[in-house]
């Protein structure tokens, strides 16, 4: 209790979540009253980051700056648009399948918040969307891109908790898509009550056609890592380092808009972000170690199996633990932190660690759009003007519809585990 105290003091006061991380883990082990506990933490910090997998994450991170500085993304975007745009309240679905097509690009659901909220939502208050509306369709897309993959949680999760990436991968392809259908049927359902723009004209095959060519070096990018991964021919390190080599290639070489000063920024910006996440891992790390010492992990398993050992509530119970505590804390952290209290107990119920995987992923990005500290609304707010709750009140039919997506793939094992079994990466 006094740790937990600690930590969401620091928490409170504004400091970053990596310290507050640390520091509460130091906490622990003064606590724990043994000099060879705070030598050991030291190496604990680096050993926690001492994972070939996690390269990774920086070269995915990178490969997606590097698509979105060359323009690249203005072409997906008038694809989607071009397939959508048809439809009533068309700029609207185009955002979510946008959301799809980018999914291969970030990985990320702040930075396709980010630059969706940059481009799409004034594109749509220009043909006579409500603000607040336009963010609330942005950020409950922005999710689809980290749960399809490439996916800097799966990499996370798999190198803990030696699953394999290439399975999380395959089985975040189906609920991605799903989320993207189920959102966009709750945009057709609304579009009467938020008063969407008409239907737009279908657009020739001619100019489908060239939408789709002039798209092709950005869909490319998906199959080089999907492929690569799924195929067996390369590792998620390797393939991330190839389409970083991909995306330089179509920056210098196709597009010739890539200058060395353009690269450095990216660079720094992608040293940033890798930064924070690695900070959080390394000292993340240190407090699981301590909570591993004073048995936590064990004691909230038996809390949990005490309310019930029904393999259906327990599932229920993990998926609600995660959601909430996304509400108030940073996803990448809960993930570090809870992955080796909540995943031997899953797994003492049955479900494959592939299964486990993707629960995972689907609840901490839910958690992305919740408030309070939900990132993608404070990320849309920011870039929009818009007020944060203005933007919660018209999520909300979004928020609802994903967590019973979220659901139906915690309890329908078949479906989570289709893509995986039929690609050979589970039983």
């Amino acid at each position: 209790m006094a740790i937990a105290f600690v930590f969401f003091g620091f928490l409170a006061i504004g400091m970053p979540i990596a310290f507050a991380i640390g520091l509460a883990g130091l906490a622990g082990l003064i606590q724990l009253d043994n000099p060879r506990f705070m030598l050991a933490g030291v190496s604990k910090l680096f050993t926690g980051m001492d994972s070939f997998t996690f390269l990774a994450m920086p070269f995915f991170i990178l490969a997606g700056e590097i698509m979105n500085h060359i323009g690249i993304t203005r072409q997906l975007m008038r694809l989607a648009h071009v397939l959508v745009g048809h439809f009533r309240g068309g700029l609207a679905h185009a955002n979510m399948v946008a959301s799809v097509l980018f999914s291969g690009l970030t990985g990320a659901a702040t930075a396709d918040a980010a630059a969706f909220g940059k481009t799409l939502v004034p594109e749509m208050v220009r043909n006579g969307y409500r603000r607040d509306y336009a963010a609330a369709v942005t950020a409950a897309g922005s999710i689809i891109g980290p749960t399809i993959p490439p996916s800097g949680l799966m990499v996370v999760y798999g190198s803990l908790m030696g699953v394999s990436i290439g399975g999380l991968f395959a089985a975040g392809i189906l609920p991605g898509l799903v989320i993207c259908a189920v959102c966009m049927a709750i945009i057709a359902l609304g579009a009467t009550r938020n008063n969407l723009p008409p239907a737009e004209k279908r657009v020739s095959l001619k100019v489908l056609l060239r939408s789709v060519r002039d798209a092709a070096l950005a869909l490319i990018m998906p199959v080089i890592i999907l492929g690569g991964i799924l195929g067996g021919v390369v590792t998620p390190t390797e393939a991330a380092s190839v389409a970083v080599a991909y995306a330089l290639f179509v920056g210098a070489v196709i597009y010739r808009n890539l200058s060395w000063g353009a690269l450095y920024q990216m660079l720094l910006a992608t040293a940033r972000t890798t930064g924070v996440i690695f900070a959080i891992i390394a000292f993340a790390s240190l407090l699981g170690w301590w909570m591993s010492f004073e048995r936590i992990p064990q004691a909230i398993a038996d809390a949990v199996l005490s309310i019930s050992e029904n393999r259906l509530v327990v599932i229920f119970l993990i998926v609600v633990i995660l959601l909430v505590i996304g509400m108030v804390m940073d996803i990448t952290a809960i993930l570090i932190i809870l992955a080796p209290v909540l995943v031997p107990l899953a797994n003492e119920v049955g479900l494959e660690p592939i299964h486990s995987g993707i629960i995972f992923v689907l609840a901490l990005n839910i958690s992305l759009m919740t408030p309070p500290v939900g990132a993608c609304l404070f990320v849309l707010a920011s870039v929009t003007g818009e007020k944060l709750e203005r933007i919660a009140a018209k999520l909300w039919p979004f928020l609802v519809a994903e967590i019973a997506v979220l659901f139906i793939f915690a309890y329908w094992e078949g479906l989570a585990l289709f893509v995986p079994r039929l690609l050979g990466f589970a039983n």
